[in-house]
């Protein structure tokens, strides 16, 4: 089965793209400049991540 892998809009302008896809229950994320490395993760936890993205959570890493 071929993946569909979709990108979000925000990044077409800055080239930080991050593409996803869902397979078999599970969300893929890959970078555009690299899509062999994929990293697998559940939407729960992706749904985690953002929320927690947004809360500031991880604004001193950047």
């Amino acid at each position: 089965m071929e993946l569909h892998w979709r990108k979000a809009s925000f990044s077409a302008d800055t080239g930080a793209c991050v593409e996803l896809a869902e397979q078999d229950g599970e969300i893929l994320l890959r970078e555009s400049d690299d899509p062999g490395v994929v990293v697998r993760t559940t939407k729960g936890k992706l749904a985690a991540f953002l929320d927690g993205a947004k809360a500031g959570e991880f604004d001193e890493l950047v």
